[in-house]
C-alpha cells in the first residue's frame, strides 16, 4: 500500500506563488498529480505528470501552474505562479496509471492540503 503526504500549503495574497509537494512512500511508476476542489464545487483536474516526466495540464490554469517530478526522493511537485482567488481549494495529490482532464484510474490519494489566496 502506497501512501501520499502532502506540503507546502497555506495563507497567500493573489500574485504571490507557492509550491506544493506529495510525497510517496515507496517507489511507484504511475502517474502522479493534483486535483483541487472548492467549497461548494465539484473536484477538478489540476495537472499530472508520468514516471518518464512527460506532463499533462488542465486548460484552466493557463500557464501560471508547473508540474515536476523527483523519481529518486519520490515526489512531485505543483509550482503555483500569480496565484488568483480562483486558485484557493484544497488540493489533492493523487497516483494512477491515467490522470488527465477526461479519464482518471486513480490508485491512491493524499488526505488534501489547503491553499488560501487573499486579494
Amino acid at each position: 500500500q502506497v501512501q501520499l503526504a502532502e506540503s507546502g500549503g497555506g495563507l497567500v495574497q493573489a500574485g504571490d506563488s507557492l509550491k506544493l509537494s506529495c510525497a510517496a512512500s515507496k517507489v511507484i511508476f504511475i502517474s502522479m498529480g493534483w486535483f483541487r476542489q472548492a467549497p461548494g464545487k465539484e473536484r477538478e483536474f489540476v495537472g499530472s505528470i508520468n514516471y518518464n516526466g512527460v506532463p499533462i495540464y488542465a486548460d484552466s490554469v493557463k500557464g501560471r501552474l508547473t508540474i515536476s517530478r523527483n523519481n529518486a526522493k519520490r515526489t512531485a511537485s505543483l509550482q503555483m505562479n500569480d496565484l488568483k482567488p480562483e486558485d484557493a481549494a484544497t488540493y489533492y495529490c493523487a497516483a494512477g496509471r491515467t490522470l488527465g482532464p477526461a479519464d482518471a484510474e486513480i490508485a491512491y490519494w493524499g488526505q488534501g492540503i489547503r491553499v488560501i489566496v487573499s486579494s
